[in-house]
C-alpha cells in the first residue's frame, strides 16, 4: 500500500548565496506515516548568485520524492511552482539611488500638489473662505492656508497607513495592495515564461 505525502509549495522563497535548498525550505510536507523528516531534506536546488531567480515545478519535486522514496502516492495542494530569488548583495550604490528616488518623488510630488492647487485656484477659495467667516479681506489667510497644509500631511499619512516603518492599523495600504498585486503578476509571469519545465516541452 502506497504512503500518501502532501505538498504545497509556497509562492516564493528568498535564498542565500550557495544555499542548498530543500523541499522543507519552499513546501509544507504532511506524511501519512513516517518519514516527513526524510522528504523535507530532500535537496532540490543549489542557490546560484548568476541567476536572479528560479522556477520550482511541482513536477519536479514529485519527480525527485518518487525516485528517492517508493510507493509514495504524492499530492501537490495549492500553488504548483516555486520562484526561488536569490538574495543579492547590496552594494554602494543603492543607498545613492534610494537618495535619488526619494528626491526625485518629493520633488514630483510637491511640484504636482502645487499644480493641482493652481489648477483648481484653492488661493482663490481660501481668500473668499475667510471673508466669508471673518468678514474680513486679507491678502494671505494664514488661519486657513496653515490647518489646511497640516490637514493635507495628516492625510497622506492616514492613507498610506504609515508613519516612516512603523504601520498606524493593522489594514494595509493602499500602496502594499498595489505592491501586493504586481508581485502576483511578477510571479505569474516568470511561472509561465521562466519555468524550465515548460521550456523543455515547448522545445
Amino acid at each position: 500500500m502506497s504512503k500518501k505525502v502532501y505538498i504545497r509549495l509556497k509562492s516564493r522563497y528568498w535564498g542565500e548565496k550557495d544555499q542548498s535548498v530543500v523541499i522543507g525550505d519552499i513546501a509544507q510536507v504532511i506524511v501519512d506515516g513516517a518519514g516527513e523528516q526524510e522528504i523535507k531534506n530532500i535537496l532540490v536546488y543549489k542557490v546560484d548568485m548568476s541567476k536572479k531567480l528560479y522556477v520550482i515545478d511541482s513536477m519536479f519535486i514529485v519527480n525527485k520524492i518518487q525516485q528517492l522514496i517508493k510507493n509514495v502516492d504524492v499530492q501537490v495542494i495549492g500553488p504548483t511552482q516555486t520562484i526561488v530569488y536569490s538574495k543579492q548583495k547590496n552594494n554602494f550604490k543603492q543607498p545613492v539611488l534610494l537618495l535619488f528616488v526619494w528626491c526625485l518623488l518629493f520633488i514630483g510630488a510637491g511640484l504636482a500638489i502645487m499644480n493641482f492647487h493652481e489648477d483648481v485656484s484653492m488661493q482663490e477659495v481660501h481668500l473668499k473662505l475667510y471673508e466669508s467667516i471673518t468678514g474680513e479681506t486679507v491678502e494671505h489667510p494664514i488661519l486657513l492656508q496653515i490647518p489646511y497644509s497640516i490637514g493635507l500631511g495628516l492625510g497622506m499619512i492616514l492613507f498610506f497607513n504609515h508613519v516612516f516603518r512603523k504601520r498606524i492599523n493593522e489594514e494595509p495600504s493602499p500602496m502594499e495592495i498595489e505592491m501586493f498585486n504586481y508581485q502576483e503578476n511578477m510571479d505569474r509571469y516568470v511561472s509561465v515564461y521562466e519555468n524550465e519545465a515548460w521550456k523543455e516541452r515547448d522545445g
